[in-house]
């Protein structure tokens, strides 16, 4: 029943994912402020926001913080292609884990779709501690992409994380250092634990997420903006 029901929701997904032409992404250009940023993350609220899954996220001095896992708090209402995002982020402890999500192929009702057919832009120093390897390193595409370098601050030091999508291209900086540049298509390595992603190709529109990963990975959020890339001539 479990095999039937992945491949069922497989077929879903990618017939989704690539009648992503049909399915208009709502312009960013509207509502960005003078500088190009649209804050998605108004500083006070989850305005705009919806929570999948286990646990949940609520706001503490300004700061998003989940509680319990392994949950989602994705933007409701939007695609996003072609464009940046600035997430500002620290760590509760010296190390803690979760996840930014883009790409997610049709809107979220539950949290491992997500992990299974989107891309999680990880938050993890330390994936070792949990028998991983580098390949779940902050910044990557989890369990995807290696690490160009390895920038990622502890706990309590804020981190500046920029994800960019460019077509089919995801580009990641990390404290002002390239981590991560991923085309796809580009080799991935094998899966090695059932709660990896599949492997396979995303689309260019997806929907945005941060995780609840769980009641001893607390990772606080102060900022979450987004501002699309320049047309090229």
């Amino acid at each position: 029943m479990k095999k039937y029901f992945l491949r069922s929701l497989a077929a879903v997904v990618f017939f989704f994912a690539y009648q992503e032409n049909s399915i208009a992404s709502i312009s960013l250009s509207d509502t960005s402020g003078s500088d190009g940023w649209r804050q998605l993350y108004n500083g006070k609220d989850l305005t705009g926001w919806n929570h999948v899954g286990p646990g949940s996220m609520t706001v503490e001095d300004g700061l998003i913080r989940g509680h319990g896992g392994m949950g989602l708090l994705y933007w409701k209402g939007q695609k996003f292609s072609d464009c940046t995002f600035r997430v500002v982020f620290k760590m509760r402890d010296t190390n803690d884990n979760s996840g930014v999500f883009i790409r997610i192929p049709i809107e979220p009702r539950e949290e491992w779709m997500p992990v299974f057919y989107g891309y999680e832009v990880q938050i993890d120093n330390k994936p070792e501690l949990s028998n991983e390897d580098e390949y779940h390193y902050t910044g990557t595409l989890y369990s995807i992409s290696k690490p160009l370098a390895k920038t990622g601050k502890p706990g309590p030091e804020w981190n500046v994380m920029e994800i960019t999508l460019d077509g089919p291209r995801t580009i990641v900086y990390l404290n002002g250092v390239k981590v991560t540049d991923y085309k796809e298509g580009d080799p991935a390595p094998a899966r090695k634990f059932d709660f990896e992603p599949y492997r396979g190709l995303r689309p260019n529109s997806g929907w945005f997420g941060i995780q609840n990963h769980g009641d001893n990975d607390i990772v606080y959020f102060k900022e979450i903006s987004v501002k699309p890339l320049a047309k090229k001539h």
